[in-house]
């Protein structure tokens, strides 16, 4: 117990310092530090674009309209003209011909090792395409779903409806003159551009399903009517395994078009979507990209 003048005074001045306490928490005068700003990365990419998905807030931004060669993130478009398809049956078979491969072995691209005269499914080619990344696979798409007589007209027609959905879209810094990203000196796009294909892109869920699968293991049909289990396909995009809430989306890679990555993933129920062009190494633009992320989750 605390007794005499003294102890009364010490009670005094204690309750003074709580009450004033009180007043300046409940007035807000106590408040916590600010948080500190989130520095901007530095990216060896001569070109980078991060948005909100789910916005299209532009969250980061590097020289994003300059035009430059995209290699095969192409793709990306190649699968988005396939998917919008009236009716598209994915389990249709297309029979690989010969110069799909011919034209890979001629090109020195990259590819998902079909075999001539064997029956593919659509899906099937869809992952081939996205995956391992098969010029192959697009040729055989592109003479699929384009309109003609010759192989050369429904090739150029399927690379027209590229250029109409890029229109579409509103994008007025791109244009293909390929399926796959082996251009003839016209193909191009920008970061942001990109960004937006993959965006509209990832709103089919098949989309979605393939270009965050990291294997896949197809089953044709042989031209003799047997059965042959391809080589696994490995997906191209290591964000998969090294970033956590990676859902994809595509590379590329190109002497003019340098190491790209166009990249998505979802944390918290917010998703991140960008692109990198024009990086140094495949590694690099992995580690462009991953920068890319944390910043964009962190302006989210």
């Amino acid at each position: 117990m605390i007794t005499g003048i003294k102890g009364i005074r010490r009670i005094r001045r204690a309750t003074a310092v709580a009450v004033t306490s009180g007043a300046l928490l409940a007035t807000g005068a106590l408040t916590a530090a600010p948080a500190q700003a989130v520095t901007t990365p530095s990216i060896v990419a001569k070109g980078g674009y991060v948005m909100n998905d789910a916005s299209g807030k532009t969250l980061y931004n590097k020289a994003m309209d300059t035009k430059r060669s995209t290699g095969s993130t192409t793709k990306i478009m190649t699968a988005k003209v396939v998917l919008a398809q009236s009716n598209l049956n994915l389990d249709a078979k297309v029979t690989i011909a010969k110069e799909y491969s011919d034209y890979v072995v001629r090109n020195n691209a990259s590819q998902a090792h079909l075999i001539v005269g064997d029956k593919v499914t659509v899906r099937q080619l869809l992952y081939g395409l996205m995956l391992p990344s098969g010029c192959d696979a697009a040729y055989a798409l592109a003479d699929k779903y384009g309109s003609g007589s010759t192989r050369t007209a429904r090739v150029a027609n399927f690379i027209g409806k590229m250029n109409t959905a890029a229109k579409n879209l509103g994008l007025k810094n791109t244009h293909f003159d390929s399926f796959d990203g082996i251009g003839n000196g016209n193909n191009y796009s920008t970061p942001r551009d990109l960004t937006k294909i993959a965006s509209s892109a990832m709103k089919n869920s098949m989309f979605r399903t393939v270009v965050k699968t990291k294997q896949y293991t197809a089953k044709t049909v042989t031209k003799t009517g047997g059965t042959r289990i391809m080589p696994t396909w490995t997906n191209t995009n290591t964000l998969l395994s090294s970033y956590s809430g990676a859902i994809g989306v595509k590379t590329g890679s190109g002497p003019e078009a340098g190491a790209c990555l166009v990249f998505a993933a979802t944390r918290n129920g917010k998703t991140i979507i960008g692109t990198v062009l024009a990086s140094t190494t495949y590694a690099q633009r992995a580690t462009d990209a991953t920068k890319l992320l944390n910043y964009g989750f962190a302006q989210a």
